[in-house]
């Protein structure tokens, strides 16, 4: 069952979200040469622990941080912990919080430093994009496979890397959000046609919407701490993500600071009020 959203727990998962957002955009402005994604931790829990807020990723299954941080070939649910930062790096910081039993996801890649060229650009900029393009498919009657599509469709688009091609993540997927961090659905970032269209979008549906490309395969497999993701070419990754809510007047981004007005607009998709008013 996939669980349908009044206003007033939309209202928290704003609160979660903006949360998330504030300690992401610490987080990315700490990482920088020197630096180890244990401190970029050790900042995002004290703008969570600021709020009175909790992090959903702490403990979570085991879990031992409130981010994930995830570098060059690693693409998601990196540990936190004494790995040093090195100038031209690329990393995923993911992150969660909840605010009275409700939950926000989001994540960023952020460049470390400098000297990262134009494949290593083009990589983030199709993954965000790809991101924003699928999130401008939440709409009434819209089906899940639409978001899909317009995450596919986005990547397909672009000129490909040197190396030939983008490789579009099978194992992970985004995922619904609410009174749980991960519930249904779950979410491809690609269309497969023999799993049909998918469930109808209706006002008070949340989503997770999180597409991670690599510059070569597809395929990852998990290292020994039973957590860390990587490519299994050893080909750098990109990971971008928001939750999203649609509402009567439309989608709304909880984890974007302006709900997702200014990239969605560019796209011709005009977001709801806030649901913090």
């Amino acid at each position: 069952m996939v669980e349908i959203k009044t206003p007033e727990q939309i209202a928290k998962m704003r609160e979660a979200g903006l949360i998330v957002a504030e300690a992401l955009k610490a987080a990315s402005e700490a990482a920088v040469p020197g630096v180890t994604t244990g401190e970029l931790d050790a900042i995002a829990k004290k703008v969570i622990e600021g709020h009175g807020a909790k992090s959903n990723f702490l403990g979570y299954h085991g879990f031992t941080g409130v981010i994930c941080a995830s570098v060059n070939e690693e693409v998601v649910h990196g540990i936190p912990g004494d790995r040093v930062l090195n100038d031209g790096d690329i990393i995923s910081i993911d992150c969660g919080a909840i605010v009275d039993g409700w939950h926000g996801d989001a994540a960023v890649t952020v460049f470390v430093g400098g000297g990262h060229g134009p494949e290593l650009q083009a990589l983030s900029a199709t993954t965000e994009g790809s991101m924003w393009a699928g999130i401008a498919q939440v709409k009434k009657n819209n089906r899940l496979s639409d978001i899909s599509r317009g995450i596919e469709s986005f990547i397909r688009r672009q000129p490909l890397p040197p190396r030939g091609k983008y490789g579009i993540v099978e194992d992970y997927g985004g995922h619904g959000i609410g009174s749980a961090m991960h519930m249904d659905p779950h979410l491809l970032n690609y269309v497969d046609r023999r799993r049909g269209r998918g469930m109808k979008l209706v006002p008070g549906f949340c989503i997770a919407i999180e597409p991670m490309i690599t510059l070569g395969t597809p395929k990852t497999h998990v290292l020994e701490d039973e957590w860390t993701v990587i490519s299994n070419d050893g080909t750098w990754s990109s990971h971008w993500e928001h939750s999203v809510a649609l509402t009567e007047e439309g989608p709304f981004v909880l984890t974007a600071f302006d709900g997702g007005k200014a990239k969605l607009a560019e796209l011709g998709v005009t977001v709801a009020p806030d649901p913090l008013g």
